[in-house]
Parts: structure tokens; sequence; C-alpha cells
């Protein structure tokens, strides 16, 4: 017997009733994945008036043309080069940065050394 009592004795939860609601389950094989939609096919959507399905990993026109304006396409493409090519020239210039600082961080090592090497030298003189 506790010291203190049982305080604490929660209630018994009733059983459930019915497991579901939906008589789908009820239904035979070929009626419940007409029902349920067991075939999904491809995923679309509209977007701007134009009308986009999902094939092979990429969002495709279904009419098969892009809708929108052919210059404004050919500016983003144009942007996205000089985009690429300054990337590409900024990564050329961190690896030549990263290069100088390894060879000045070795240079730095190799004095210090050298610097150790000759107090060690003076003081055995002495």
């Amino acid at each position: 017997m506790p010291l203190f009592g049982n305080s604490f004795s929660p209630k018994k939860t009733p059983p459930r009733k019915w497991a579901s609601l939906s008589n789908l389950h009820l239904l035979d094989r070929s009626t419940r994945e007409i029902e349920l939609g067991l075939e999904y096919g491809t995923p679309t959507m509209n977007l701007a008036g134009q009308s986009l399905k999902f094939e092979n990993g990429q969002w495709v026109s279904e009419s098969g043309t892009f809708l929108g304006d052919r210059r404004e396409l050919l500016r983003l493409r144009k942007r996205n080069q000089q985009l690429e090519e300054e990337n590409n020239l900024l990564r050329l210039k961190v690896d030549i940065l990263l290069d100088m600082l390894s060879e000045t961080t070795a240079e730095s090592h190799l004095m210090e050394k050298e610097l150790e090497e000759l107090k060690q030298h003076s003081r055995k003189k002495k």
C-alpha cells in the first residue's frame, strides 16, 4: 500500500465502436481503385494561363511551346551565362588567393624556424 495513496488513476478508454465510417472498405478492389484514385497519372498545374505537366523530372508545357516573351527568355539566358562566367572567374580568384596564402604561410613558418635556430646558435656561443 503506497504511503500517500494512488491519487492518479486514469479511467480506461472505451473500445471503438467501428474502425471506419467509410463504406469504401466494403467495395471490391476495382471499385475501390476507381473511388480512391490509385491511378494518379502525371501531375499537372495551370500557371499564368499555361498548362504544365511533370515529365521525367521537369515541368513541360502541355502544348509543347513556351508562351512567354521570347525576348525576356533570351535576356534571362544571356544574364545566366554572364553570371556563370562571373562565378567561374571568382572561383579562380579564390583558388589563386588560397594558393598565395598557403605559400606565404609556409614562408612565414620557415622564417620563424630559421629565427629560432639562430637564437639557439647565438645562445650556445655565449
